[in-house]
């Protein structure tokens, strides 16, 4: 179960990571989006931002589905990491 858990917090560390270099990469607009690496970006990272797109529609063209989607990853992080001792698991 803890092996379970810790692949879990991992995964969300790696998402986070491919997020904030999606985030960053929208500040250059000379990006075609449409070439590889970033369209694997893209196909990995978007399905999850427009779920808060829907929610929280680009404002004054400023986008803050990923403020959201990062608190909604850091929340679920914290969550799984406290799950062990909740449970009454042992490192």
């Amino acid at each position: 179960m803890y092996l379970l858990i810790s692949t879990l917090i991992t995964f969300i560390s790696i998402y986070q990571t491919l997020l904030i270099i999606r985030v960053l990469l929208t500040w250059f607009p000379t990006i075609n989006w449409y070439n590889q690496p970033f369209a694997a970006l893209g196909q990995i990272t978007d399905p999850f931002l427009n779920l808060f797109r829907s929610i929280i529609p680009p404002l004054g063209g400023i986008d803050f589905s990923p403020m959201l989607a990062f608190l909604v990853l850091y929340l679920v992080s914290s969550l799984l990491s406290g799950l062990p001792s909740a449970i009454g698991l042992r490192y």
